[in-house]
């Protein structure tokens, strides 16, 4: 299956500063994500996004967490 992803020229510009020569960028996001620890991964992000409703959005997954464990 192929997607189509969408960045900023910025991004696609530093991408192709540490894509390999003959390296696809399917291969690069690989090689990239490999040995990425998720958790690792949330604890640096948090603190970066901001919600606009907070409160709404942690009331929606408290309510489908309690629909769940019916």
């Amino acid at each position: 299956m192929v997607k189509t992803l969408s960045i900023r020229e910025e991004v696609y510009r530093k991408l192709l500063e540490i894509k390999r020569e003959g390296e696809s960028f399917s291969e690069l996001f690989d090689r990239l994500a490999e040995g990425v620890n998720p958790r690792e991964t949330l604890r640096e992000l948090r603190g970066c996004v901001e919600f606009e409703d907070k409160e709404g959005m942690l009331s929606g997954i408290y309510g489908s967490r309690g629909e769940r464990r019916l």
